[in-house]
């Protein structure tokens, strides 16, 4: 048997020819073309150690504009993801029709991400639905109504942990 062929190949393998540089060694005199300074010119922030890419919105020692304008309004960490359909919406459908939320995201009415569906008084309503729904503002639930059809108010769904957990 050839003593080339028990070899093991991975200690064989070498790097492609060109795609290891050697590194580079700064300060080791006039000679190497990186002695005194080591590449980094002369003074200024950018020859100091520590030096790096500033942040973003840095502006040279300057107050950033975003600090130097003041903050205002408050935005909740926890909104509620409210879906809402006007009552026009609904009015082209036959009477009698129940309406919960699968049917209005199967109907095309809300899309997206919600937790709650609110029906809304835009426009107007001819026929008698039954319509299930988390909220419904007065002048919906007045046209609904009036229109001969049913407002049925649905639980919020809770997606609180503590709610969820058995005895907690």
């Amino acid at each position: 048997m050839d003593s080339e062929q028990t070899v093991p190949i991975l200690s064989r393998l070498s790097p492609a020819p060109g795609s290891v540089r050697a590194r580079k060694r700064v300060g080791r005199g006039p000679g190497s073309g990186l002695g005194k300074t080591c590449g980094r010119g002369v003074k200024g922030q950018k020859s100091r150690s520590g030096n790096r890419k500033p942040a973003r919105g840095f502006e040279g020692g300057q107050m950033p504009l975003l600090r130097r304008l003041p903050k205002f309004g408050f935005r909740n960490p926890f909104p509620k993801q409210v879906a809402t359909v006007n009552v026009g919406a609904l009015g082209g459908l036959e009477a009698g029709t129940i309406l919960g939320p699968e049917e209005l995201a199967a109907r095309r009415l809300v899309r997206g991400r919600y937790e709650f569906v609110k029906i809304l008084g835009g426009g107007e309503l001819d026929n008698a639905l039954v319509v299930k729904a988390h909220a419904f503002s007065a002048s919906a639930r007045a046209k609904i109504e009036g229109a001969g059809g049913k407002v049925e108010l649905l639980a919020p769904q809770s997606s609180s942990k503590k709610e969820l957990e058995p005895g907690g």
